[in-house]
């Protein structure tokens, strides 16, 4: 059984507050399996799938009131309606939006616990986050991070801590500890956060079948994409055929010409958001100057598109190339694959990533807001990473003085000055930190 980080925000979110969750995410990410388990320790659990029983969407639709929708709902179901202990779930409410909004009248009600569960595929989700204000909390989940990867297949927390411990106290790895985590890392290029993906590695240890339910998770997706927008189908499935051959390009940037010689961006622009929207793709943003905060620099028309899970981007790279992978193969680039990797990783940790292009100073593969501090981060898969000239122009430069930067790397860790090189498999110890004070009370004492 995975262990998911979702599963204890889910239990501490109902600890600690009566109002509803939302969790959102692309498909396949576990979002349902994660909400049963949850289910499991309330003594009545009651779940409602607007796709596997489309009817239930003109039962709701046509409610007046909570009464009338909980009414509804006992004639649908022979489980019982305990107050204060049965959590109601309504899955893939992107079909019933009618729901979403009735939650805070039902929350109001008081005598049960609601969850939500939508794929963001397509937009319909977008419009209704706001809609229940007070009443509904929204979670994003993704695929398995890195740290998630590793428990499932077996590492034990000791292992995990003590990974986090050298992290935190910038000392280098057990050669062996690390040694076997960097096999992993690479296993994790293959195999991919997908829950399918990775309990089918779990059952056969088969590299062709995991492949063979990565490619099952496409081909949905890309159903999905003809079925929720068909006006922009064309559009979008070219722009997500194209992101691994564009990743591997020179600069990495998604260049518009490839869709098509006279292509504007506003015309594809919807075609992008439906893509990151659906939690299919994540586009990383370029950024005029590493300056807090960096949104404000953010170009609208320039970035890096990534796949919302590695494993599927390698699926989609030419077959035999996941033994190579695992392997550590010389001949492969495993430039855009680390970093998609990492754009992944910063992603499920809620920190959204950045790029920076200048044509003086060169270009940094990310730059994160963390924890109040500008932070470059480099990504180097090969033997050369010390070579670094657009880091180091930024790292020099006064009007930035940038406190610190990270290069990821495949070798230990060490720390030489304002640079700290990190094995690869650290991104995963990149979150933000949740102990610093968030209230704040002015003094008036003199002017009262």
């Amino acid at each position: 059984m995975l262990k998911r980080k979702i599963e204890s925000y889910i239990q501490n979110y109902y600890a600690t507050n009566r109002n509803a969750l939302l969790i959102t995410g692309a498909r396949q990410i576990g979002k349902t399996y994660s909400i049963r388990e949850f289910g499991k320790s309330f003594k009545s659990f009651i779940e409602i799938n607007f796709i596997e029983t489309p009817e239930a969407v003109n039962v709701f639709r046509e409610a007046k009131g909570s009464s009338d929708i909980l009414l509804r709902l006992s004639a649908m179901t022979t489980i019982p309606l305990i107050k204060g202990e049965t959590l109601i779930f309504f899955d893939e409410v992107q079909r019933c939006p009618e729901i979403v909004t009735a939650i805070k009248f039902l929350v109001d009600e008081g005598s049960y616990r609601y969850i939500l569960s939508g794929s963001s595929l397509g937009v319909e989700l977008n419009d209704l986050r706001s809609e229940p204000v007070g009443y509904m909390g929204v979670k994003d989940m993704y695929p398995l991070d890195f740290e998630e990867f590793i428990s499932g297949v077996g590492i034990n927390d000791r292992v995990i801590a003590e990974l986090r411990q050298a992290w935190e106290n910038r000392k280098p790895v057990d050669n062996f500890v690390h040694t076997k985590v960097m096999e992993l890392f690479r296993l994790y290029l293959v195999v991919g956060g997908m829950p399918a993906a990775v309990d089918k590695y779990l059952e056969s240890n088969n590299l062709q079948d995991v492949m063979a339910v990565q490619q099952d998770i496409i081909r949905l997706y890309k159903r999905d994409i003809a079925q929720y927008d068909p006006q922009n189908k064309l559009y979008i499935e070219e722009i997500f055929n194209l992101i691994p051959p564009e990743l591997n390009a020179k600069n990495k940037r998604f260049i518009l010409k490839r869709l098509n010689e006279n292509a504007k961006f506003e015309r594809y622009e919807n075609s992008f958001l439906w893509l990151k929207n659906a939690g299919v793709a994540l586009p990383v943003y370029n950024i005029e100057e590493p300056k807090a905060p960096l949104l404000l620099s953010r170009s609208r028309n320039l970035f890096k598109l990534f796949q919302s899970d590695i494993g599927l981007l390698a699926a989609q790279y030419a077959g035999g190339i996941q033994l190579q992978i695992i392997q550590g193969d010389k001949s492969i680039n495993f430039g855009s694959i680390y970093e998609n990797a990492v754009a992944q990783e910063l992603v499920a940790h809620g920190i959204s990533p950045y790029y920076y292009n200048n044509k003086k100073r060169g270009e940094l593969d990310f730059v994160i807001e963390l924890n109040g501090e500008v932070l470059p981060i480099e990504v180097k898969s090969g033997k050369d990473y010390e070579v670094h000239r657009a880091l180091s122009n930024i790292m020099e430069c006064k009007e930035y003085d940038l406190p610190h930067s990270i290069v990821f790397n495949n070798d230990n860790l060490r720390e030489q000055g304002k640079i700290l090189y990190a094995p690869i498999y650290m991104v995963m110890f990149l979150v933000r930190d949740n102990t610093a004070p968030t209230h704040y009370k002015i003094d008036l004492s003199g002017l009262q």
